[in-house]
């Protein structure tokens, strides 16, 4: 019975255990900074075209002010209309660009993410560690960083990432 109660403290023992902190990593990584300029760019474009047509729409609505007293009926319900008209493509416009907003953001990071977690797993391989660890996340209670290798520079050098990042890094909570 002590023998196998042992077994896997010994098994403990003489695993391999290593951390990284992809916060350090990810805003030096090519990719990653080309994916926040498309972004940005894709952002600027929604933001544009809304604001085009919030112009139209603040327009019509002034000159639809303007004009009403003079209107026949059936001629003011129609601009009324055309205003709704207007208002609900606004909000529809809005609406997808989130949508697209958020797709992209999403298809991009997963990109990065496929990049990193093959580094990361090469890597664990090749170490032969058992656990990789992103100390960034806050996920991990705890790190003894002592007992575990730091391999964020041999992620850095597997990535091609040469720049040291100006963020800094999140401890884990304890």
């Amino acid at each position: 019975m002590a023998i196998l109660m042992a077994a896997p403290l010994t098994i403990m023992a003489q695993s391999k255990f290593a951390h990284f902190n992809l916060a350090e990593i990810l805003p030096n990584m090519k990719e990653y900074a080309t994916a926040q300029t498309e972004l940005q760019t894709m952002e600027k474009q929604f933001s544009d075209d809304l604001k085009l047509m919030q112009d139209e729409m603040q327009k019509k609505y002034e000159d639809y002010q303007k004009e009403a007293p003079n209107l026949l009926e059936n001629v003011r319900a129609r601009r009324e209309q055309e205003l709704n008209d207007l208002g609900q493509r606004y909000q529809q416009s809005l609406q997808d660009s989130q949508v697209a907003m958020q797709k992209a953001t999403q298809e991009k990071m997963a990109m990065i993410s496929e990049k990193v977690m093959a580094a990361v797993k090469k890597i664990g391989e090749t170490g032969g560690y058992v656990y990789v660890v992103d100390t960034s996340t806050g996920a991990i209670s705890f790190v003894n960083t002592a007992l575990s290798t730091d391999i964020t520079a041999q992620l850095k050098k597997e990535l091609g990432v040469t720049a040291t990042a100006t963020a800094t890094a999140a401890t884990p909570a304890k």
